[in-house]
């Protein structure tokens, strides 16, 4: 279990605090500070930043003391990773990847009303995914708005290792950058969408061969064409109906849209959350289960803000609250895939490009010369994108629809009938390949 930084109400951390939580000095803050920004690897590149995010911590410490002094809730705050920011910095950073027709009313729900599979009556009195090997580890989507895409591969692991046995963790990454018809990458999107988009692309490629990067790139239409997990449709819980969605999570994990922009939210640490909170939906997370503590009813929530949040990525949140919309609105915006089909057999070994006796590179790739003496190329250097246009300064490449490499000002341009545009590269961070040749910088804004 990850080490967090909770708050009792009577004594701090660390032996060399013995004063009341009330009376703690500022020269006790600031060496909790200290101790904070060292164990979560935080480092500023000012002093005047310094003492911003001090003054902060301070803030969100005073706060927590305040929330945790209260006998009366069931669940304490702590200090996490995010208790250097603002509330508002908080929700720039982390709460802007749920699509803004989630909740206002905009949004067409195109399996509306399916029903569910079996009776409330017949339901376990508590069921964890996490203990049935259906739930991948914690992740964390970053500055990313990608809430959405976490969400939906959370639901699609889940189906599809309850049907097959095999627990698979998924590309986020894919969705993130190829599913652009509705959902909007880091600036947001909605899991429904992203179901439609892997049943239409006939699956999804995996975390291990297309990695998370916590932001938005050109689409790798290599990768689009790994399909490892599939999906053959997906349900709309009715809104508003907690017994349906008590009924499919019995069922699988599912995804649901919730309110996640209270100050408690940000930084809740263990216990039955209760609110307060809207139901102004701005964050998807994945029920992974359900059970009650001491008569109170809650879900199981895996988020994706990684480890250090709650307890290890995980809220108990209360259900049954009197309130149909359920509490922070979970019950407004749930969905889950289904699959019936297995999964296509694993894709044949991707045969190399041959550039030459010796060189070669991989399927998809472009050869280009990196080193040419008297018309002979010696050196090939490889370009990860499929027929793309080798530029003379032998260092990089432009993709087909950006054939015009300008070397000078380090662009890749085209022109239209209303002038020039452009593209500019960045540097890829991967060099050196078997076969004698190296992989050209080609990545994209």
């Amino acid at each position: 279990m990850s080490h967090q930084w909770r708050i009792s109400p009577l004594i701090i951390f660390f032996t060399f605090f013995s004063a009341p939580l009330t009376s703690i000095s500022t020269s006790s803050t600031s060496d909790l500070f200290h101790q904070w920004c060292h164990h979560h690897n935080k480092t500023y590149s000012t002093h005047e930043e310094y003492l911003y995010r001090l003054t902060i911590f301070q803030d969100n410490y005073d706060y927590i003391l305040r929330h945790n002094a209260d006998s009366n809730s069931s669940y304490t705050l702590s200090l996490n990773a995010f208790a250097d920011l603002t509330h508002h910095e908080f929700k720039l950073a982390r709460l802007r990847g749920l699509s803004a027709s989630a909740s206002s009313g905009d949004l067409i729900r195109l399996n509306q009303g399916s029903s569910v599979v079996q009776s409330s009556a017949n339901l376990p009195k508590s069921l964890d995914w996490r203990a049935k090997g259906a739930v991948t580890k914690v992740k964390d989507q970053g500055s990313c708005g990608a809430c959405w895409a976490f969400s939906a591969t959370g639901a699609m692991e889940g189906i599809n290792q309850i049907v097959t046995g095999s627990l698979i963790s998924l590309s986020e990454q894919e969705l993130v950058d190829c599913d652009r018809t509705f959902n909007s990458g880091c600036d947001g999107g909605l899991m429904d969408y992203a179901y439609e988009f892997v049943i239409k692309n006939k699956g999804i490629d995996t975390e291990e061969d297309y990695p998370y990067k916590g932001k938005a790139s050109t689409c790798n239409k290599n990768k689009l064409k790994t399909h490892v997990v599939t999906i053959d449709g997906y349900n709309d819980v009715p809104e508003n109906k907690e017994d349906q969605l008590l009924q499919a999570v019995a069922t699988q994990p599912v995804s649901v849209g919730i309110c996640g922009s209270e100050r408690a939210f940000q930084l809740y640490s263990t216990g039955i959350f209760t609110g307060p909170c809207s139901t102004a939906l701005d964050h998807a997370v994945l029920i992974v289960g359900y059970d009650s503590k001491d008569g109170v009813d809650y879900w199981i929530i895996k988020n994706s803000w990684g480890t250090s949040w709650g307890m290890d990525g995980y809220m108990y949140m209360a259900r049954n609250i009197g309130d149909s919309n359920g509490l922070c609105g979970i019950n407004m915006l749930a969905s889950y895939p289904i699959k019936t089909s297995p999964n296509p057999p694993p894709s044949p070994t991707p045969k190399p490009v041959k550039c030459n006796l010796f060189s070669w590179c991989g399927e998809g790739e472009t050869c280009c010369c990196a080193t040419k003496i008297l018309g002979i190329c010696l050196k090939y250097m490889c370009c990860e994108l499929n027929a793309s246009v080798c530029c003379k300064d032998q260092r990089h490449c432009c993709p087909s629809d950006y054939p015009i490499c300008d070397s000078q000002r380090n662009l890749c341009l085209k022109q239209t009938g209303n002038g020039t545009l452009a593209i500019q590269p960045k540097k890829n961070s991967s060099f050196g390949r078997s076969g004698g040749q190296s992989r050209l910088s080609q990545q994209y804004f």
